[in-house]
């Protein structure tokens, strides 16, 4: 990585009144980088009126070619990576990704330059051929980089078609073809950070477009989804507390991580007309809210919620609320306690969308997208082992032990009812990859199904590329 393009990413300049604060901003927003695995920014000497500080930053792989495999659910996904997250040591990527997953086979070309110019703007350009079509988009904009930034701006373009099925027990019931197009446009204001809260207001206008066709073969469509066209000027706000706390073996195996325990709430509102082109009335709601609670050294608890959706003519349509809570609790340095509990809720959802609950999400025991219905929910509890076996220079090891439940509830309009309560209990190896900008851990995972159907396989066998423990 070359000097400048760190110093670029220094909320401070020399000569500009100390602050501790803005130290500690800037070594997570360091470690927060793709081409970066550590950082630390400290004051190393006080002279004259004058604060040295002292920038130091770990430089890891960014270069990864190679051949990937994954399984979950009983279904394989294999492709060829080659990417670059620090493009001549200047911060930017390049991808190139072919695949072949459950879904489709996709050909992905990706360029991303997260600080453009050294203006901290981001610019993102991507093209995909698919097996079922193809996606193009652009996305450029000025975000509010840290805490104290006072404007952001923004554009966003992308178009897509794809092939998208139903499911039910792990079994593909239909197809329909989709074409996405979306735009949206966008600017913010902000006073910045005051007595460790920031608010921010932001503006903008935002167009999706959906149409949808019928599609013949192997699993012709059964319900066809309406066209929708959605364009809508929109207002949101939005409040942080800036409360962060350093951990290390957490989610990542020897890393250090960041974790927020403030506040975090965001509230948009927006409003479709055939005046703007869009195809109905409608209100258009988003909402999420997030805190962290330290319940003592050893105790963390991690709650969010998210509700989003649309009022038409006094109707809920296509609402879903979601609850996440997540509890910590340090046995030891190496040994950790993590329960998640989940729910996910939805209200007339539009016929494109599906709730489903299986073997990619969560329920690591059944097959993938193994039953749906108008609401999930779900327990994980895992007993994590950290170690300091690190094989060959390039991975961090450690275990699980766990034990996964949850269900469905509701009418499921493609496929069978809830089967009632679902669970499974499992063992696994967790890798770190210690020497990758990507920050990933693999996950390899032997599970136990002990419900469901008596056709489903009696053991699953994972392997899945994940961002945590």
């Amino acid at each position: 990585t070359r000097e400048d393009t760190v110093r670029d990413r220094l909320l401070f300049k020399p000569g500009e009144r100390y602050s501790g604060r803005v130290l500690d901003e800037t070594e997570r927003l360091l470690r927060n980088t793709s081409f970066l695995d550590d950082a630390r920014v400290r004051p190393i000497d006080y002279h004259d009126g004058v604060v040295d500080v002292e920038v130091q930053t770990y430089d890891i792989w960014t270069l990864n070619p190679g051949i990937s495999f994954g399984r979950s659910g009983g279904k394989n996904s294999a492709g060829f990576e080659l990417e670059e997250r620090n493009l001549l040591g200047y911060g930017s990527e390049m991808v190139l990704s072919i695949k072949s997953t459950v879904d489709r086979d996709t050909v992905k070309l990706i360029y991303q330059d997260p600080n453009v110019g050294s203006s901290w703007w981001n610019l993102r350009l991507f093209y995909s051929n698919n097996s079922d079509g193809a996606g193009k988009g652009i996305d450029l904009q000025r975000p509010f980089y840290a805490l104290d930034t006072r404007d952001a701006y923004g554009f966003a373009l992308n178009q897509e078609t794809r092939v998208e099925p139903r499911y039910d027990l792990g079994e593909i019931v239909d197809e329909f073809e989709v074409e996405t197009r979306t735009a949206k446009l966008f600017r913010g204001w902000s006073a910045g950070l005051h007595e460790n809260w920031v608010s921010r207001v932001t503006g903008g206008i935002s167009v999706e477009w959906d149409q949808f066709a019928s599609v013949a073969g192997n699993h012709p469509t059964l319900t066809l989804p309406e066209d929708r066209k959605l364009v809508y000027p929109w207002i949101s706000r939005e409040w942080i507390q800036d409360e962060f706390r350093k951990e290390f073996n957490r989610d990542q195996i020897r890393k250090t991580e960041d974790v927020s325990l403030g506040w975090n709430i965001s509230l948009r509102l927006g409003y479709a007309s055939p005046d703007l082109g869009a195809d109905r009335y409608a209100w258009l709601l988003k909402s999420a809210m997030d805190k962290g609670f330290k319940l003592s050294r050893r105790q963390t608890v991690l709650m969010k919620a998210e509700l989003a959706g649309r009022m038409e003519h006094g109707t809920g349509k296509n609402i879903r609320i979601s609850e996440l809570l997540r509890y910590y609790f340090r046995q030891s340095p190496h040994r950790l306690t993590f329960l998640s509990l989940g729910a996910d809720f939805d209200i007339n959802p539009d016929a494109d969308r599906q709730l489903l609950l299986g073997g990619d999400n969560g329920l690591r025991g059944y097959p993938l997208r193994y039953q749906g219905g108008e609401g999930r929910w779900l327990l994980s509890l895992e007993q994590r082992l950290y170690t300091n076996w690190y094989p060959f220079r390039l991975f961090n090891v450690g275990a699980a032990l766990f034990a996964d439940v949850g269900s469905t509830w509701g009418d499921n309009p493609y496929g069978s009812q809830s089967l009632g309560l679902l669970r499974d209990l499992g063992f696994g190896l967790r890798l770190g990859n210690s020497r990758s900008a990507l920050g990933n851990v693999i996950h390899l995972d032997f599970a136990f199904p002990l419900d469901g159907d008596a056709d489903i396989s009696k053991f699953q066998f994972l392997v899945q590329t994940k961002r945590s423990f």
